[in-house]
């Protein structure tokens, strides 16, 4: 039977009218949506424009024959992650003949990772996804961060690898998820006028604090869209916008004084920030084992 890498573009048939693209995954496809999702930002062309189609767990060749029957009916732009040598087949020969682009876009990452490690592959599908060790961390962390989210049960702050302070608005919560995803026990607590912080978070050592801002102008919009969902007024100092630079501005003096580093959010998206915050948590990781060699 002949096998296809599909490492390579079949030609380009006319683009619809709407545009389509299938993730044809052997797991549970949420690496295909991340690398569809990354690389569509680099087009005019919105995520919102296009239609996807998620086909995960394709493991038989039954189920092939069922999606490429599928995919050639709409037709469009499909990307896959499957490892099977005859489910591949099926695939890339369906595309072939009805002139579908096709990509297998893990392949040439596992290539230049074998050809690094020199090994084969082992072409088993999901394998990312084994309940090992790192796996019950993140879960773990997911419960921390969740149970510690807007200044909650900070008498254990000191468990937290995290701990993220700002003024209201400033996405610490969606921040603190994102970063116990990653396995990173995260605890947010809001800088609040007029109110101190829990000693708990003065006094303790083991997290790595970081402060979030923004711009008073951008915090005074996401506030004021705030308050017109949940149906309140907007005549509040909480959207005043000489009190929001006064907040923002003693919420910076704060985490200056405990020294604490500050990151503005205000251009960054959700992963942009966790990215920075991890940058500043493993600079300190690695100062922290550099003194404890010497030591």
């Amino acid at each position: 039977m002949r096998q296809d890498t599909g490492s390579q573009m079949s030609p380009q048939p006319t683009l619809p009218r709407r545009p389509h693209i299938h993730l044809v995954s052997d797991a549970t496809g949420e690496t295909l949506k991340s690398v569809a999702t990354a690389a569509m930002v680099q087009f005019q062309t919105s995520n919102e424009e296009v239609e996807t189609h998620s086909w995960a767990l394709v493991r038989t060749a039954a189920q092939m024959e069922r999606v490429v029957e599928s995919i050639t009916k709409i037709g469009g732009l499909v990307l896959f992650t499957i490892v099977d040598p005859n489910l591949r087949d099926i695939l890339v020969r369906h595309c072939g003949k009805h002139r579908i682009p096709y990509l297998a876009v893990l392949d040439p990452v596992i290539l230049a990772v074998g050809k690094y490690f020199g090994e084969k592959a082992k072409n088993q599908p999901g394998r990312q996804h084994e309940l090992d060790a790192e796996y019950f961390a993140r879960i773990d962390a997911m419960h921390f961060t969740i149970a510690h989210d807007d200044g909650q049960h900070t008498d254990d702050i000191d468990k937290a690898d995290i701990v993220l302070v700002g003024v209201s608005r400033t996405s610490k919560t969606p921040t603190s998820i994102y970063l116990a995803n990653r396995g990173f026990k995260t605890a947010n607590i809001p800088i609040v006028p007029g109110l101190s912080l829990p000693e708990e978070l003065l006094r303790s050592k083991e997290p790595l604090v970081v402060g979030l801002t923004t711009s008073p102008d951008r915090l005074v919009m996401v506030r004021r869209n705030r308050l017109l969902s949940l149906n309140q007024t907007t005549e509040t100092d909480y959207v005043d916008i000489e009190q929001v630079r006064a907040e923002v501005a003693e919420a910076r003096k704060l985490c200056a004084r405990h020294g604490w580093p500050i990151i503005d959010v205000s251009r960054r998206s959700i992963e942009e920030t966790a990215a920075a915050i991890l940058n500043l948590y493993n600079r300190r990781e690695e100062k922290n084992a550099h003194t404890e060699d010497e030591a």
